[in-house]
């Protein structure tokens, strides 16, 4: 276990990083328009602006979690950290509408390192009882970075032009890596002779990319196509994994491990059943309310406030309350939240919708860095590589159904055309039976949660796999 200063400058160096990719992110869809503008974009590509971003983190979140495990954890941070830095360079010096999808791409690749490798690193140099407060601050700093990117992001837009979102990531990055690498002691490669799995890596990618791709073209009949492939491609890569002898998703994880299981399925059912609200909300306020872009993020950000303060609560109660029920008082608020926004129509008070964010804000609080530390606790050492790239495998996707299923309910109930006065009932409908199907998935979520059980201490490896660990240092 490193010291006390090494602990804090891993701690510091994390949520750094934290705090600058989701900032990137809602900064970059905030300069969307002036990218457009600038490289005569049209509207598909411009959408591709964030698709390959999630693409190229998805098809890597897992192969990167077991090469953290195997190379040192701390290593493929760093790498990521620097390709992440240099990506959003070039995404800054892009002078066309491939350049600047390329450098998304890699951009994406470094984000899935540092996604993979973040939690795992904290879940590393801390005991487990310090875990969930140490979440529920990296979750805080993702939050922030959530709530500043509209802010900040508009503000550098206006006065500096869209490059600037991109440039701003760079010297964080920067600071981050050469934090890391002075001040962080050791590292922590916990299965060094294990083999990598590449042809299952492959099947995985073909998986994610079949799948992402499908979602973000339903309703369309491709999507369908495209979403079976992923499926088949999935079921493959599922029966691969379970004869592989070292595979890059350790399925007897889901078999020894309830906790692991019901916590793993809760965060997809969480994320699947939230990710699309803002979204959603955004569209409202500026179409049924007449609202200015910055007067409704200055509404929206009541939600991701929310969290970024209550998060190092929740992650401090949860490492003195069973995380059962801190998770579950987290899932029944959202619910409670996703509840309260079935009823908006167009005379809705302002102060109604504030209010439900508020306690949506409350619910993913507790909800989220307990139910990371769940998934962390329920693990071996040997595997916290794999169950950082599951936590954000689970988030990924879960974003990827929601919007997907946003996607689905507008194209039943308004077609394939602009929203104009004209459909504003039927959009409101769209947007209301939107946060119905959302409530009833997070009610399926909160009885997962209640279901998990408690933390107990993973059963032990086999002697021939636990002679082949070891801590590099």
């Amino acid at each position: 276990m490193q010291d006390s200063a090494s602990r804090r400058a891993a701690l510091i160096a994390v949520t750094m990083i934290s705090f600058s990719t989701p900032f990137m992110i809602s900064g970059v869809n905030i300069g969307l328009p002036a990218i457009g503008e600038e490289l005569g974009l049209s509207a598909i590509l411009l959408s591709w602006m964030s698709t390959v971003y999630s693409l190229s983190t998805g098809v890597f979140l897992l192969p990167f979690g077991k090469l953290a495990d195997i190379h040192g954890r701390k290593r493929l941070f760093v790498i990521g950290t620097a390709l992440y830095a240099i990506a959003s360079a070039l995404c800054a010096l892009s002078v066309s509408a491939v350049m600047l999808i390329g450098s998304r791409i890699f951009q994406g690749l470094g984000a899935a390192m540092i996604f993979a490798t973040s939690v795992a690193i904290l879940t590393s140099v801390f005991p487990a009882q310090e875990r969930g407060r140490v979440l529920g601050v990296n979750v805080a700093a993702v939050y922030v970075g959530l709530s500043a990117g509209p802010f900040l992001g508009g503000m550098m837009v206006d006065a500096l032009g869209w490059r600037s979102v991109f440039w701003s990531s760079v010297p964080l990055a920067l600071l981050t890596l050469l934090f890391t690498v002075w001040k962080v002691e050791g590292e922590w490669a916990d299965s060094p002779n294990d083999p990598f799995d590449l042809p299952g890596s492959a099947i995985y990618g073909v998986t994610v990319v079949a799948l992402i791709l499908g979602f973000s073209q339903l309703p369309n009949v491709n999507g369908v196509w495209l979403i079976l492939g992923g499926v088949v491609a999935g079921t493959v890569f599922l029966r691969r994994q379970s004869r592989a002898p070292v595979p890059i998703l350790e399925l007897h994880l889901f078999r020894r491990s309830r906790m692991f299981t019901l916590s793993s399925i809760t965060a997809l059912i969480d994320y699947a059943s939230t990710a699309s609200a803002t979204f959603l909300l955004s569209l409202y306020l500026q179409y049924i309310k007449g609202l200015s872009p910055f007067e409704a993020g200055s509404i929206l950000v009541a939600q991701p406030l929310m969290q970024a303060i209550l998060s190092p609560l929740a992650g401090w109660l949860s490492d003195r309350v069973a995380i059962r029920w801190v998770a579950s008082v987290g899932m029944a608020a959202t619910l409670a939240g996703l509840v309260m926004l079935t009823q908006v129509d167009g005379e809705t008070p302002m102060g109604y919708i504030v209010a439900s964010l508020l306690v949506l804000g409350f619910g993913f609080a507790f909800f989220s860095s307990p139910n990371t530390s769940a998934i962390m606790g329920a693990v071996h050492r040997r595997h916290y590589g794999v169950a950082s790239g599951m936590v954000a495998t689970m988030r990924t996707f879960g974003q990827m159904l929601s919007m997907a299923t946003v996607m689905v309910l507008f194209g039943i109930f308004m077609g394939q055309v602009p929203i104009t006065p004209a459909i504003f009932p039927e959009f409101l409908q769209s947007v209301r039976t939107a946060f119905i199907v959302s409530s009833a998935l997070c009610a399926l979520g909160l009885l997962a949660s209640l279901a998990r059980g408690e933390i107990r201490t993973p059963p032990e490896e086999e002697p021939t796999i636990l002679a082949g660990m070891e801590k590099r240092s």
